[in-house]
């Protein structure tokens, strides 16, 4: 849209090598699907399938019982894949594309302090000098995350609604190395293309693969739990007891120093409105709607709210280039109706949708530490997945909706047949998180019905054969 962009980011460049070792001690690694893919290609198509030269497809699940038995969950009936993605690239490869574009201009080591709206101005810490900057700006797009400065500066201009809430689980990033094959070069120890969960009722262990054949391993768990593991012995026999054959592909040793240099965790939901002031300021991203990171949505989420409010700020016309009035009002107090009826859609539509996506990521850990196990599941699963099959018309391919996502935020409004939430989740940009869940919901209670007719039909034919059986030995006495 061709605005005059300038970045400011508190950190260091995370580009160079100084920086890249902090990075790597806390960083789940991502998971780009659709969502955010559609995002990307939304906004920059060559700039998406660049960034997707790097990721590895996972088509499934691979649950790893106590017995060490493996059991592999496809994501899809059609072989969709969501892709690991390593952060640390993901973050190099935008500021890249940013610092080629010529009207974004990158500024590091800038630390928000405060912001006033109504005047249209930032106050920040130049890390660099140690001075104080002042910079004016029209629009201020802050995706400053979960601890959002300029979240705390819209809630003195805005009746804010606001929830934070910890929850009492941690989690610490753990790395399994490469192996090697018949010839010396370094392989993946496991399949690659699975996102790796070992189970455990109030806790997991997950594993992503990583482009130099290595996992990333995070270990989700109570912070009751994480509180028992003091002493190195006390960290190898709770993985000894929980997770045996994962620990023999770590390594004990490199556990026992991931565990001392890694830091715990915590996580964090958060849900607000509204999420802007005027046509002055819009918050995006962790600083609207941290959630759990169990979805897999965090991502994309992020990503789609770009796509989202891009396609607001074309539907009402909105212009980089703002005509001022000659009535002599000061600039400050100036309104472009258009871009502030923008944001208000903005605000007033995405909040449905991020609220969803946080409250399914938080169901969707109880399904991932111990669900995944239990019979129940796995056969709902395999109905939920027959009924996608028998009335699915085919899979929808991305590349097809690319057109209808640029333009319009979310083309399916009334989504038709049966469709797994996974999909429409995952899989779907078209069908927005809200939707996605209303429908599922209604699913949900034909699942559970179509169960209870067959436990009861179950029940019914056991008795019967019983009786039978019974009657012919009294016959045979």
């Amino acid at each position: 849209m061709k605005w005059q962009v300038e970045v400011y980011e508190a950190r260091p460049d995370l580009r160079l090598s100084s920086s890249k070792a902090a990075a790597q001690q806390r960083s789940i690694n991502l998971a780009i699907s659709s969502r955010g893919i559609a995002a990307l290609r939304a906004v920059d198509a060559s700039a998406a399938e660049r960034f997707l030269q790097t990721v590895i497809p996972m088509r499934g699940r691979m649950i790893h019982d106590r017995q060490g038995n493996l059991q592999s969950q496809p994501y899809d009936k059609d072989g969709q894949c969501i892709n690991s993605i390593d952060r640390t690239l993901l973050n190099e490869g935008l500021l890249e594309e940013a610092s080629a574009t010529p009207n974004i201009h990158l500024n590091f080591e800038h630390k928000v302090l405060s912001a006033d709206f109504d005047q249209r101005v930032l106050f920040l810490r130049d890390g660099n000098s140690g001075t104080d900057v002042r910079v004016k700006f029209d629009l201020c797009i802050a995706a400053d995350g979960s601890y959002s400065i300029i979240r705390r500066q819209l809630m003195r201009v805005v009746r804010m609604n606001f929830q934070q809430e910890y929850i009492p689980h941690e989690y610490i990033e753990l790395k399994m190395p490469a192996g090697h094959d018949e010839h010396g070069n370094p392989a993946f120890l496991l399949d690659p293309n699975h996102l790796h969960i070992w189970p455990r009722h109030s806790f997991m262990l997950i594993a992503l693969p990583n482009k130099d054949k290595t996992f990333t391993c995070t270990l989700f768990a109570p912070t009751v739990e994480f509180d028992r593991l003091i002493t190195r012995e006390d960290i190898l026999l709770w993985f000894q007891n929980h997770f045996p054959d994962a620990l023999s592909l770590l390594g004990e040793d490199k556990l026992l120093k991931d565990f001392e240099k890694n830091p715990r965790s915590p996580l964090i939901t958060t849900k607000l409105t509204p999420y802007h002031y005027k046509d002055r300021c819009v918050i995006l991203g962790d600083a609207a709607h941290s959630m759990v990171p169990f979805f897999g949505q965090g991502l994309n989420c992020g990503l789609e709210d770009v796509r989202v409010l891009l396609t607001l700020l074309q539907e009402e016309c909105v212009v980089p280039t703002r005509a001022m009035p000659n009535s002599g009002d000061p600039e400050s107090d100036f309104i472009d109706q258009r871009l502030a009826k923008a944001l208000a859609r903005y605000s007033a539509s995405r909040h449905e949708d991020v609220v969803a996506i946080c409250e399914l990521a938080m169901d969707n850990y109880i399904e991932m530490r111990h669900s995944v196990t239990t019979p129940v599941y796995i056969i709902k699963k395999a109905l939920d997945h027959l009924l996608f099959s028998l009335t699915a018309r085919g899979p929808t391919v991305l590349s097809s909706l690319g057109d209808s996502l640029s333009r319009i935020a979310f083309p399916t409004a009334n989504p038709r047949g049966w469709l797994p939430l996974y999909t429409m989740v995952t899989f779907r940009p078209d069908i927005s998180y809200a939707t996605a869940r209303r429908k599922a919901a209604r699913q949900a209670i034909i699942l559970t019905t179509m169960a209870r007719l067959g436990t009861v039909g179950m029940c019914a034919t056991s008795f019967y054969l019983t009786w039978r059986v019974l009657r012919w030995l009294r016959s045979q006495r």
